[in-house]
């Protein structure tokens, strides 16, 4: 009787203390996070319960099952497994709490400062680094518990002094990811593109969603993702929307006909801009910028304060004005002109031009008359 009794009171005794120990700490965490709202470290503090109450029970177990005297054939294996639960668990509970301290240092950091740029550097910089802990914190945990066999312990002399070949080794075969992990170092603190960002790379407009330490992820506007490896952002050239300042000019062109009413134009655009919320008011300009025998280019320039807004007042300044044109000046848009050209005879070496004795030229299938003619002139 006494030989199960033993155990269960040990083992039973350490799992009610530990839900006990457990249940406490939380109740005092969320106490303090009522208390402190102003800082949310508390309640993600909460967030490491599990793991807590798994290091607890763990070493409780750990310390008192040499005196549970139960399973004595399977002692060793026990307590081995026990100290490899215990190990695990406290690289979880030291990742949830690094990660709260984190957390809680970049939202009161977000809420003092107004710059999104700076907030979006430091956002990137704080989940690279939330990342590289995490890794840290594996690798040292996974050590620990391959020393906990002794057979790794024996072999630890040898495998020291081999160490350097394999690390030369490792060190090749491993080139690319590991110039991408430098990459993402540089990403983070060089403050080259963070998370956020709108870019343009390979001719795919999107936004930074997410960058680890081998690879980046672009979302694009029509909600596809974009991934590719962080060392394209350090080794070619790429369009960053939001460096500086987020706010962008943009730019709305016309083929029209060379008797489009242009001052009419900069008073219409005007309008639209003052109707258009996405517009932010800066300035705006409307020119022509190249022609052709038959047409123009006219260009306006319209301000938004980003990359979102600017598309958004593009599009509205394109289809506005090109409805008012075809409505109330519609000889303004490009139209195929099918009348002959009238050319003024000359005589030449004492023969009358080439082109015919009623100085007309016909140009293939319709002659087209030239641009600064009337609509009268071929009556």
């Amino acid at each position: 009787m006494e030989n199960l009794l033993r155990p269960l009171i040990v083992v039973g005794g350490s799992v009610v203390l530990t839900l006990f120990i457990g249940w406490a700490t939380d109740r005092l965490l969320s106490k303090a996070d009522r208390r402190h709202s102003e800082t949310p470290l508390w309640g993600l503090l909460r967030r490491g319960r599990i793991p807590y109450q798994l290091v607890l029970c763990a070493a409780l177990l750990r310390g008192s099952f040499d005196k549970a005297e139960v399973l004595e054939g399977h002692r060793v294996g026990i307590g081995q497994t026990l100290t490899l639960v215990l190990i695990g668990s406290t690289a979880w509970l030291a990742i949830r709490i690094a990660a709260a301290v984190v957390e809680t240092s970049y939202r009161r950091y977000a809420r003092v400062h107004q710059d999104a740029a700076r907030v979006r550097r430091v956002r990137t910089q704080v989940s690279l680094i939330m990342r590289v802990v995490s890794a840290v914190v594996g690798v040292v945990a996974v050590a620990a518990m391959l020393l906990t066999f002794p057979a790794f312990r024996a072999a630890g002399a040898s495998l020291l002094a081999s160490a350097g070949i394999i690390g030369i080794v490792a060190g090749v075969a491993a080139q690319s990811t590991l110039s991408n992990m430098f990459a993402g170092f540089q990403i983070a603190f060089g403050d080259m593109v963070r998370m956020g960002d709108t870019v343009v790379v390979d001719g795919e407009w999107g936004t930074v969603e997410e960058i680890t330490l081998t690879f980046l992820t672009v979302r694009t506007w029509d909600e596809r993702r974009i991934t590719m490896p962080v060392s394209y952002f350090t080794s070619k050239p790429f369009e960053n929307w939001s460096r500086g300042t987020p706010q962008m000019t943009g730019t709305v062109y016309w083929h029209l006909d060379h008797s489009a009413p242009l001052d009419a134009m900069r008073e219409k655009l005007r309008d639209v801009l003052r109707e258009c919320p996405a517009w932010d008011g800066r300035a705006y300009n409307l020119t022509v910028t190249d022609t052709t025998p038959n047409t123009m280019e006219v260009r306006a320039l319209v301000t938004a304060k980003d990359a979102d807004d600017v598309w958004t007042v593009r599009v509205t300044v394109r289809e506005q004005m090109i409805r008012w044109l075809s409505e109330e000046h519609p000889y303004a848009l490009p139209r195929v002109n099918t009348a002959d050209a009238i050319v003024r005879s000359h005589r030449s070496n004492g023969s009358n031009g080439s082109n015919g004795s009623n100085g007309r030229v016909s140009h293939g299938i319709g002659p087209q008359r030239r641009a600064h003619e009337s609509p009268r002139a071929d009556r």
